[in-house]
């Protein structure tokens, strides 16, 4: 379950985490009085309030240097979609003036089986933009579940990134406090970031906070005290999806993915990435699919608007490689969307299959690297 930003704040108030004053706007709120009844006085920053990352670079945090302002840039918010998702609430909080961002975050480790801290003195970016930029810059720190965060553990970190002095304290405080709502929320993901220096003190400017759906059962009050309608984190065609039972995931590229198997389908992904391509979706059709859902799969593939093409990559086991082409083919013709369309099939009844898809005017490739190849150049 992911919270909003100012449910992660709020969550860092309780434990003694100084953040930003604030006000939360619903829809119909009066801005101008909410901010005047509070006392903010301008610079304010007004924060779309969505569950999905990148907020910054979509726009849907502005700074404004008057109440005027701010009631203008609300008007604007509340109509623009973050990576298609319009914004539940608006958080409006003080601005906080300061030269440094860092970057912090703890997070699981599978593979170790424990949590992991990443610290980064270079903040206000994706920790994969810090990784790829600077990837000596990260600081990584494995925790002992069994003992937790220990004092000179926290102050090591921040020394690492070149804090000193009550800067120094003030982080290696807000980290303790970091790890301690990551326990008591059992929670995938506590991060900030931006964590801004401001005097002699560290401000999260932003808060997320990822709680593991299996746990919930233990944390109801997260959802009983939610005051905003949870739009969730589902974008439109997101939802259309799952409404037709489709496993469905919006990407940012234009290349429409359709694979058999989850791991198929996130091994054709890195692919069209490898080759220069950029997935528009993760579309998952599963073992033993029949012709009604490929059709289902591919025909909403061609509605897709990013979809600009439409990549199917089939390894047939338990799923033929003839109820496949069935489907494919009833897609095709029964869309206007005349969209290029590269199919690779291999496996389960795939002679007959490629036999259907031929006879329709569609070639089917035996090998996924050339079929990859194929539509990331058309």
């Amino acid at each position: 379950m992911k919270l909003y930003e100012f449910e992660a704040k709020e969550i860092l108030r309780m434990y003694g985490v100084g953040v930003p004053e604030s006000i939360l706007v619903l829809p119909g709120d009066d801005v101008a009085a909410k901010i005047k009844e509070a006392g903010l006085e301008p610079p304010l920053v007004v924060k779309s309030q969505v569950l999905v990352a990148g907020r910054g670079k979509a726009g849907g945090i502005k700074l404004v240097k008057t109440v005027e302002e701010a009631v203008s840039v609300a008007e604007e918010l509340w109509k623009k979609p973050i990576k298609g998702i319009l914004p539940g609430a608006l958080l409006i909080e003080k601005a906080v003036p300061h030269d440094v961002e860092l970057y912090t975050s703890i997070i699981i480790d599978r593979s170790e089986r424990r949590p992991v801290i990443l610290a980064s003195a270079f903040g206000g970016m994706d920790i994969e933009e810090i990784a790829r930029e600077k990837p000596d810059s990260i600081v990584r720190l494995y925790v002992d579940p069994f003992v937790g965060l220990r004092g000179y553990e926290a102050r090591e970190v921040g020394k690492k990134i070149g804090l000193k002095g009550k800067v120094l304290n003030s982080y290696a405080s807000f980290l303790q406090v970091m790890y301690k709502v990551f326990t008591a929320l059992e929670a995938e993901l506590v991060e900030s970031n931006p964590l801004a220096i401001s005097g002699e003190r560290v401000v999260p400017l932003d808060a997320r906070i990822i709680v593991d759906d299996n746990s919930l059962f233990r944390h109801r009050e997260l959802l009983e005290k939610r005051k905003v309608e949870q739009r969730g984190e589902f974008t439109e065609w997101e939802v259309k999806g799952r409404g037709q039972g489709l496993p469905f995931v919006e990407l940012d590229g234009d290349i429409g993915i359709i694979g058999n198997g989850a791991g198929l389908t996130m091994a054709t992904m890195d692919l069209v990435y490898h080759f220069g391509g950029r997935p528009a979706n993760f579309l998952d059709i599963g073992g033993g699919a029949r012709s009604e859902l490929v059709k289902k799969a591919v025909s909403f593939l061609l509605e897709f608007p990013k979809a600009r093409k439409v990549f199917i990559n089939v390894f047939g086991g338990i799923t033929r490689g003839d109820e496949v082409a069935k489907g494919i083919v009833e897609a095709v013709r029964e869309s206007k969307a005349g969209k290029p369309l590269v199919v690779r099939l291999s496996g389960t009844r795939e002679e007959e299959g490629r036999k259907i898809l031929e006879d329709a005017g569609i070639y089917a490739y035996k090998d996924p690297v050339e079929a990859v190849k194929k539509v990331v150049s058309l």
